[in-house]
């Protein structure tokens, strides 16, 4: 004999909860109400995140904003140029201000390595980055410009270490590249 359990009604959880009040804040006239509600759930629910890096690439100009950017189509690189890198943190912690705002605070950590693994350079604290408002904002993205002279042809990797100051948590990123004639 074959029975079938049917399940039971299931918790929908804070963003389907706060779906369900976007929906019904913009279907009666309150357009702003409703992202609102979705933007604030997003948050809430993006500071449960473990810390980590969402988006990295190489990129052929430096990002005018989150997700504006064009990528490079190749990762080989002539002596000399600058290597852009747009990298989009998710996870932040965000801890009220002395403003009555919110803020986010995370440092870069830099190492460039041979293909073999060897690290060649490094530099702690290569970039720092703020980020202060109203609203834990999602879209928070670091560009990062590395000017290397002197390394001869060949292949290298770029490791950058995020490290969230007001948690500790480290993310790391690599971004294998080569360096031509």
């Amino acid at each position: 004999m074959l029975s079938l359990a049917l399940a039971g009604p299931s918790l929908a959880g804070p963003l389907a909860d706060a779906a369900a009040r976007a929906e019904q804040l913009a279907t009666s006239g309150d357009p702003v109400g409703a992202h609102n509600a979705i933007r604030d759930a997003y948050g809430a629910f993006a500071a449960t995140l473990p810390f980590t890096i969402g988006k990295v690439a190489f990129v052929t100009a430096p990002p005018e904003g989150y997700g504006m950017y064009d990528a490079r189509p190749t990762t080989s690189f002539k002596a000399g140029e600058a290597l852009i890198s747009y990298v989009e943190p998710v996870g932040l912690t965000w801890r009220p201000s002395e403003d009555g705002k919110v803020q986010s605070e995370f440092t870069v950590d830099l190492e460039l390595l041979a293909a073999k693994g060897d690290v060649l350079a490094e530099q702690k604290a290569f970039g720092s980055f703020t980020f202060k408002g109203y609203v834990r904002n999602q879209e928070v993205f670091a560009k990062l410009t590395l000017n290397i002279e002197g390394p001869p042809p060949g292949d290298y990797v770029l490791r950058y270490r995020f490290r969230d100051n007001a948690s500790g948590a480290v993310a790391q990123t690599e971004q294998p590249f080569t360096i031509v004639p």
